[in-house]
């Protein structure tokens, strides 16, 4: 559920604030809809690093917990042979 609402926040958050920013700039500057496109495309390149970043994140902690799972069934195995 947390890796669900990290991803989720990397997804809305850069998009809904591009995409009112970009309206709001072009409406001020007459410039429809450069502003609005410009910040989109920057607010979906930063949404995929946040992505890969929070997917990172999460593939290190499974790695290290597997990781010591396996060591604590080894040291269990070695315990067991005595």
């Amino acid at each position: 559920m947390t890796v669900f609402a990290e991803v989720t926040g990397w997804i809305v958050v850069p998009i809904v604030a591009a995409l009112f920013l970009g309206r709001y700039l072009d409406e001020k500057n007459d410039s429809s809809p450069w502003y609005y496109l410009g910040l989109t495309s920057v607010a979906f390149v930063i949404s995929c690093i946040g992505i890969v970043i929070v997917a990172s994140k999460y593939i290190r902690q499974i790695e290290r917990e597997n990781k010591e799972k396996k060591e604590k069934e080894h040291h269990n195995e070695r315990s067991s042979n005595k």
